[in-house]
């Protein structure tokens, strides 16, 4: 730093700093007024602050030596404020903090190994799932730093894999319906929006957020369309644009859903025109507003719980929808399309078990026959 007396008889204090993408060198000033130890001290301070806060906002490589845990998560949520939906940031919020505290702040990013993060995990003693979660959203974290220049290499991302889950594995048909199942749950719903629901999503594979944030207009009876282009994030209470630029699409009506979504539009209308309030929502409660997500996830999973002794939720829903379209021959391509995502593990996992059990049938059928 140095300093330099001004005509009006005040000091003008300076600091020099290199530009991290130019590599030329730039220059910062504070005016006091006057030059002692203390003064010095207190331009020292605003200076570096100064120079902070504009390297601060030039997206550049961090060090590589020098980059610590913590720091990676703070530009990775820093980016994610401004390209993810409030939901997703909340969601990756939490999983990078909960990352932090299993990894250590202070670990250096570079030295980080796949025995090291591995060790780390098994000391937790969770479920093989939530311990899979979080190497899931580790790595999705250190490839953002590798794709945004933080981090030089991470060949040992490879090597780290995720923990057997047998409880997983055992019994897949435990996250969908069977068919008389799925009937028998929809039969025994007394509250129509409800009703509507579960019918609406299992016709259709859409996400009970997307449902949920359906607006009239997104419901095209002419050409027999649904326009899927938000969800709803029962946290923040706000409709926001889908998760993936997949999941923005247009859901084919067959008769069955066709029907269906007759039917909703004339029992909303109803309603509508008897309790005297309006809302452009294709679903909503009695004051126009958004229905309640929880509410609804605890009657699908308490009425389920007594009659099949399950615990479901609103995605089993969404899965049962991709069985019984394998069921009845539809290619995984188109149902994927319709539910809005190209590649997705569960789906295809469900898929391949719904077509498996199909062929087991037909052989027992087929096994018994007589011909000649």
């Amino acid at each position: 730093m140095w300093c330099e007396k001004r005509p009006n008889g005040k000091v003008r204090f300076g600091e020099r700093y290199e530009h991290p993408l130019t590599g030329k060198t730039k220059r910062v000033f504070i005016t006091m007024d006057r030059d002692t130890a203390s003064t010095r001290k207190q331009a020292q301070r605003v200076l570096n602050d100064k120079i902070a806060e504009l390297l601060g906002n030039i997206s550049v490589t961090v060090k590589k030596e020098d980059l610590r845990f913590s720091e990676l998560v703070e530009l990775y949520r820093k980016d994610q404020l401004a390209t993810v939906s409030k939901s997703t940031y909340q969601r990756n919020y939490f999983a990078t903090k909960s990352l932090i505290q299993i990894l250590g702040a202070d670990t250096l990013v570079d030295r980080l190994t796949a025995g090291y993060v591995r060790e780390q995990l098994a000391m937790q003693n969770e479920k093989a799932g939530t311990t899979n979660e979080r190497i899931t959203r580790l790595k999705a974290l250190i490839r953002w730093g590798y794709e945004n220049d933080y981090i030089e290499d991470i060949r040992w991302l490879d090597k780290l894999k995720k923990f057997k889950d047998d409880e997983k594995a055992k019994k897949l048909e435990e996250k969908y319906l069977e068919s008389d199942e799925l009937k028998t749950l929809i039969s025994s719903m007394t509250v129509p929006k409800w009703r509507f629901l579960a019918e609406l999503t299992a016709l259709s594979g859409m996400r009970i957020g997307e449902a949920i944030a359906l607006n009239s207009s997104d419901v095209d009876f002419n050409p027999r369309i649904i326009k899927v282009t938000k969800t709803y994030d029962p946290v923040n209470r706000i409709a926001e644009p889908p998760k993936t630029s997949a999941s923005n699409r247009e859901i084919q009506m067959h008769d069955e859903l066709y029907r269906l979504c007759k039917r909703i539009n004339l029992y909303m209308k109803k309603e509508r025109l008897t309790l005297g309030y309006a809302s452009d929502l294709f679903i909503n409660d009695i004051n126009g507003n958004h229905v309640n997500y929880y509410s609804y996830n605890a009657y699908l999973s308490e009425n389920a719980e007594r009659l099949f002794n399950k615990k479901v939720t609103s995605h089993f829903i969404r899965h049962t929808h991709v069985a019984l379209m394998a069921e009845q021959g539809i290619p995984i391509e188109v149902i994927s399309r319709r539910l809005g995502h190209t590649n997705s593990k569960i789906t295809l996992d469900i898929y391949f078990h719904a077509t498996k059990k199909m062929k087991e049938k037909d052989m027992e059928q087929v096994k018994e026959i007589t011909i000649l």
